[in-house]
């Protein structure tokens, strides 16, 4: 008699020891499971901040550069390009829109603007978005959107004009 009672107490003491590593397994897979997912948010928040306020584009200037030097020896560089889609109308005919994007470099970048590109350059920027508004002189108040660059480069060869 007595043996079966070791046995049964042996035995409730292994499935007891069993269901705790168990339970404890699951607890530090849960716990795993929560460090992974704070991991992937602060990534993602990471990403999403990186992507925030973020233009790229590719288009040709439209006007050669408006470069000016300003008080204290820092340059800003205003300049235009077109970005053009082209698609198939309603009636099968090619469309072609074109959009035109007013861009500010300031510094080195308007070094670069100023040293390389002319109208009808083809350009790739990045750079991000800024709002500003302003009152003409005729006391019309007037909003202009702007592209800040923050990289440039230059595509295609050297074009002698």
């Amino acid at each position: 008699m007595p043996r079966q009672i070791d046995k049964t107490v042996s035995v409730k003491i292994v499935r007891i020891a069993s269901c705790e590593m168990m339970v404890a397994k699951t607890e530090q897979v849960k716990i795993k499971q929560v460090k992974i997912k704070k991991l992937n948010t602060l990534n993602k928040k990471k990403i999403m901040n990186n992507l925030r306020n973020n233009v790229r584009l590719i288009g040709n200037l439209g006007m050669n550069p408006d470069v000016k030097e300003l008080n204290g020896g820092k340059k800003l560089a205003k300049f235009s390009i077109a970005t053009s889609e082209t698609y198939k109308g309603e009636d099968g005919n090619k469309v072609t829109e074109t959009q035109w994007h007013n861009l500010i470099a300031w510094g080195k970048h308007a070094d670069v603007v100023e040293k390389y590109l002319k109208k009808g350059n083809e350009v790739a920027i990045e750079g991000k978005l800024s709002s500003r508004n302003y009152t003409d002189k005729e006391g019309v108040k007037r909003y202009v959107t702007e592209i800040i660059v923050n990289d440039l480069l230059l595509i295609g060869g050297k074009k002698d004009k």
